[in-house]
């Protein structure tokens, strides 16, 4: 399994992640895109996942709800922007938890020699809004959530 890398530059409000995977970046569009396969590898291991909506196109909207062993939820919304594509795809991201702070997450797919660097750069608000972020544990819920991604792959394209 890989490991994601993260940067968060002081005083600027932006983190940027990137992993490889062992997949054509077309796999790993469909992971993103498709709903059944979204809530297979989406978030902590511990918690299910239900997709309300998940319209990806230029002005769809999205949300989806993680749920945990007590029947807490922690939901989370956005619309796309532009046209997604293996390329890469543009959306906005809120969790409903915390109203009002909203991030604008731009995804790109980079194919080499088969294996796929998946970025992730993320602008917030402000400094603080993603330092908030990065105190929430989100590192932990993506390394999670991208370790099940490569399992997902793994069943979907075993390699040999």
């Amino acid at each position: 399994m890989g490991k994601t890398q993260f940067t968060a530059e002081p005083g600027i409000p932006q983190i940027i992640s990137e992993r490889e995977f062992d997949a054509p970046r077309e796999l790993l569009f469909r992971a993103w895109t498709e709903p059944d396969l979204l809530k297979q590898w989406l978030g902590p291991r511990n918690l299910t996942m239900e997709i309300d909506r998940y319209d990806v196109r230029d002005g769809g909207t999205w949300r989806y709800v993680h749920r945990d062993d007590e029947g807490n939820e922690y939901a989370f919304h956005g619309v796309f922007h532009g046209d997604p594509s293996p390329e890469g795809m543009v959306q906005t991201f809120e969790y409903e938890g915390y109203p009002g702070h909203v991030s604008l997450d731009t995804l790109t797919f980079e194919e080499r020699d088969g294996k796929t660097i998946v970025r992730t750069n993320t602008v917030f608000q402000s400094v603080e809004a993603r330092d908030g972020m990065m105190q929430s544990g989100m590192e932990v819920g993506v390394n999670d959530g991208y370790d099940r991604l490569d399992e997902l792959i793994a069943k979907l394209a075993p390699v040999g």
